[in-house]
């Protein structure tokens, strides 16, 4: 309830004109009392200005949507763009699970991956065997377990991805067989 509203109803209720408005404001202010009022709008609503009509002028009508005008930089399914780690995201038709959008970003590479070879099972990730992650091409990103990332990029892994290109695959090769080995032992304890 407003803060005038609610004074009427003290002063006609105890009968105190001596109370002025302000008085009656610092009052609610002293106490902590809330009138209930948020600052948000709230479902259901009525905007102040609905019904009235934007009156015309050319300068503002010059710079309106026509019906069925998209914006100069609407992005469609397809687009792609470049994330700040350097991998390829990709517009597809998917609903967003998180916004309900029609459409979302996809990890390109995986997207790819995903088209050729079928979903990736839990627990492991694609790994780019050249370390260029811009190169989306199937053949170029390697299923490997989730455990196995920080023997070839940890703090105590073998910098697979600054390593030369022809020493890439024997760091795959000694990551893989060292994992089996660590999955082998873990499996008889």
């Amino acid at each position: 309830m407003p803060r005038r509203d609610l004074h009427a109803a003290f002063v006609e209720a105890y009968g105190r004109e001596d109370v002025s408005l302000d008085n009656f404001k610092g009052l609610c202010k002293r106490k902590g009392w809330l009138t209930g009022r948020t600052g948000r709008y709230e479902k259901g609503d009525v905007p102040a200005n609905k019904g009235k009509r934007m009156p015309y002028h050319p300068n503002s009508a010059r710079t309106r949507f026509k019906k069925g005008q998209l914006p100069h930089n609407t992005k469609y399914a397809g687009h792609e763009r470049v994330r700040k780690d350097g991998y390829v995201e990709i517009s597809v038709n998917e609903r967003n699970p998180h916004t309900g959008a029609d459409r979302r970003y996809v990890h390109k590479h995986r997207w790819l991956w995903e088209q050729k070879n079928g979903p990736v099972p839990e627990d492991m990730v694609l790994k780019c065997l050249d370390g260029d992650k811009t190169n989306t091409d199937p053949s170029n990103w390697k299923l490997i377990p989730r455990g196995m990332l920080p023997r070839l990029n940890g703090v105590h892994g073998r910098g697979y991805d600054d390593a030369p290109a022809d020493l890439k695959p024997t760091i795959m090769a000694v990551s893989e067989l060292e994992h089996r080995a660590r999955e082998g032992n873990a499996a008889k304890k």
